[in-house]
């Protein structure tokens, strides 16, 4: 199993093995159960469909009612697919619990980065705006975002006031501190993108696999 879905709980700090103080967050990661299992034969490859978090059967589309009560199971909030191997038992109905993750010394953890609304460039690139002086007019604009008569337009990619936040972010590398299985929970070393409460994918760390 590559990894799970999970919830992030917060932050704190623990001592590890050496008795260093480490900054910690907290990640329920699991009890997921196991919606659908893909094989090579059937899918062209080999993975599994994992749910995570229960919700009421009116909160769900009939399609995916359908879904879960082909698999037997009752309706999850999240899905999120993840590479197995062939020889993987994982079946529909299947429950998989932080013990996945006991054998592994670090995660890459995927979520949705904090929501900040509509920001200007100062804010949202840092830029320094133009003169802070009496008569001065353009304090925290963009400043010029044209071209001469050839383009004739403003330039893709050029950074501008928008949207700020909520988006897909992949912190990678994030060590583990301690795994209990009993709370169903994993502690890994810094910060990880979202807010408390937010949906994760835990997975098993992309360039130091296999490494502790």
């Amino acid at each position: 199993m590559q990894g799970l879905i999970g919830k992030k709980l917060g932050m704190t700090q623990v001592f590890d093995a050496s008795g260093s103080l480490v900054p910690v967050t907290m990640i329920e990661a699991g009890p997921c159960v196991v919606v659908q299992r893909k094989t090579k034969e059937r899918d062209g490859y080999d993975a599994v469909q994992l749910g995570f978090g229960e919700i009421k059967e009116s909160r769900a589309t009939k399609a995916a009612c359908g879904r879960f009560k082909k698999a037997n199971v009752t309706p999850r909030r999240r899905l999120a697919e993840f590479r197995v191997d062939a020889s993987d038992p994982a079946k529909e109905g299947d429950t998989v619990d932080v013990s996945v993750l006991e054998s592994e010394g670090y995660l890459d953890v995927v979520g949705l980065s904090k929501g900040l609304g509509f920001q200007g460039v100062v804010k949202r690139y840092r830029m320094s705006g133009g003169p802070v002086t009496h008569g001065g007019h353009s304090k925290r604009r963009v400043g010029s975002i044209g071209a001469k008569v050839a383009p004739a337009r403003v330039q893709k990619g050029k950074r501008l006031p928008g949207h700020t936040g909520h988006e897909k972010v992949t912190q990678q590398n994030l060590r583990v501190v301690e795994v209990r299985r009993a709370s169903n929970m994993v502690l890994v070393k810094g910060a990880v993108p979202g807010p408390i409460g937010g949906v994760l994918v835990v997975r098993r760390s992309l360039k130091k696999a296999g490494k502790s």
